[in-house]
């Protein structure tokens, strides 16, 4: 008898010992396993040449993606969001040009990833579908080429992170370091009345525009991308912080789109409203 190697046998081993492990938990022999090929062990013992091989199962893909997804913190509802059911058809040319653009990123990702302009930004006009473009990016990224992204929703993240000062530093590292960091509605502005009228001012304190200067500082320098939605135009996130606004924008510039004009034509929540 050809003698094993050791390595190989005590694969073996441990393999059969975990399946009758999960058999005797689960109280039947006929557990229900995610991947029937493996039973879950993201391998299983083949043959190459006649000799009992360690075989790394396909399942290890979908395994890598679905854990992916869970580290993005996308919402379930926001992972069917594709390109292929963002509605362009009658709508105005803006919108058509930055689904054109968000495209067009992701098919040039691989190309720019470690260049300065290797970020995207959609600004503007609410309800226009900016959100929807960009975590069609960040699905097909997660999805399609296995690669991190994370993502922050800027009011909810700040209000969680209020909340948690113990999470905050290793979420902050989390934000600086990722892959690629998609934030959504950065300095989301709220509407006040004024004798002049009703104005939009910036939701920015000066320790949230601290906080988002050190992540977006820290992915200027070591060229890491960044996906921004936000209302505000590149002018208005510069009036906040010069120094913040900027390096978005040079980040960006590449794959710019600000969103204006009739509000009713170009958010989709107002569609059929009365004049």
């Amino acid at each position: 008898m050809a003698t094993q190697n050791m390595e190989e046998i005590l694969k073996k081993l441990q393999l059969k010992a975990t399946q009758l492990q999960a058999e005797e938990l689960d109280g039947s022999a006929n557990q229900t396993y995610e991947c029937a090929k493996c039973k879950d062990q993201t391998g299983y013992i083949g043959f190459d040449k006649g000799k009992e091989v360690w075989i790394r199962c396909t399942c290890i893909t979908w395994r890598r993606v679905k854990r992916l997804m869970k580290s993005s913190e996308i919402t379930d509802e926001f992972k069917r969001l594709g390109f292929q059911n963002f509605k362009t058809g009658d709508k105005p040319d803006v919108i058509k040009d930055a689904h054109e653009c968000s495209r067009m990123y992701y098919q040039s990702f691989d190309s720019i990833k470690s260049n300065r302009n290797n970020s995207i930004a959609l600004l503007g006009q609410p309800g226009a579908g900016k959100t929807h473009l960009l975590m069609a990016i960040a699905n097909n990224l997660l999805q399609k080429k296995h690669i991190p992204v994370l993502y922050f929703p800027f009011v909810e993240g700040f209000g969680d992170l209020k909340d948690d000062f113990n999470a905050l530093e290793e979420k902050l590292e989390r934000m600086k370091t990722v892959d690629v960091l998609f934030i959504d509605d950065l300095f989301k502005p709220v509407t006040v009345p004024t004798k002049e009228g009703r104005l939009k001012k910036p939701r920015a304190t000066e320790w949230q525009v601290e906080q988002m200067y050190a992540v977006i500082n820290y992915r200027y320098l070591n060229h890491l991308p960044v996906m921004v939605s936000s209302e505000l135009t590149v002018d208005e996130l510069c009036d906040i912080d010069e120094a913040l606004g900027t390096r978005i924008y040079q980040m960006c510039q590449d794959f710019t789109v600000v969103i204006k004009g009739d509000r009713k034509q170009l958010n989709h929540r107002l569609v059929g409203a009365p004049n």
